[in-house]
């Protein structure tokens, strides 16, 4: 860049002043020539001004890429396009500037379309209830019915899935605790039953018996 900022400089400095009623040279199909020999566009090809009659007797590739060689004729560097200021402001977005009601262009629903955030909304909890399944923490039963609460949108992020999922663990511990107490109540009176059964029918033996014993005396 600084090599081709000298090469124009020196170009200005001595290049001929234009003389009234002369036309310029015509040098497009030297400058066609240029671009197709150095593989660029015809917009990258610079020409020296000082040496027009020298590169107009230049009709073939050739002798063009000799005008090249010798530094006639020139490629022009590629223009720098910064995208420093772009980074910045796309930095400043997402720190949150530059985002106000002034900014914005379309509806709500066309910026961010609701079906994409559902999507997304949905597959966080779906791949959730997969880690959880896989891990053990629920079981199939489980998993099919949050698979379906959360189709039909009842959990509205991922942390009320996993409360719910905590509570209904919890639910499902103190139901447990509740069948095994009542078992063992169940269990404990059906016991007591068998005990007052057996000694009811202790009693009807020892009176059968003693009546038996009273008739054999008489």
């Amino acid at each position: 860049m600084q090599l081709w900022n000298l090469i124009m400089k020196f170009s200005r400095q001595t290049s001929k002043p234009s003389v009234p009623g002369v036309k310029m040279v015509n040098l497009r199909t030297q400058k066609r020539l240029a671009a197709s020999v150095m593989g660029v566009g015809k917009r990258k090809v610079w020409l020296d001004p000082n040496e027009m009659n020298e590169i107009s007797n230049a009709n073939s590739r050739q002798t063009i890429r000799k005008l090249f060689k010798d530094g006639l004729i020139i490629k022009k560097p590629n223009t720098m396009h910064s995208r420093y200021r772009t980074r910045e402001l796309a930095a400043a977005k997402r720190a949150g500037r530059h985002t106000g009601f002034g900014k914005r262009k379309g509806t709500k629903d066309a910026r961010m379309p609701s079906q994409v955030l559902w999507m997304r909304r949905l597959r966080v909890l779906r791949r959730l209830l997969v880690k959880y399944r896989a891990s053990g923490k629920i079981d199939k039963h489980l998993y099919h019915e949050l698979y379906h609460l959360s189709k039909g949108n009842t959990f509205k992020h991922k942390r009320a899935l996993i409360e719910h999922v905590h509570k209904a663990k919890a639910e499902k511990a103190r139901e447990r605790i509740l069948k095994e107490e009542m078992d063992a109540k169940r269990a404990r009176t059906k016991a007591a039953r068998e005990r007052k059964q057996a000694r009811v029918q202790e009693k009807k033996n020892a009176l059968l018996a003693g009546a038996e014993d009273e008739a054999a005396d008489k």
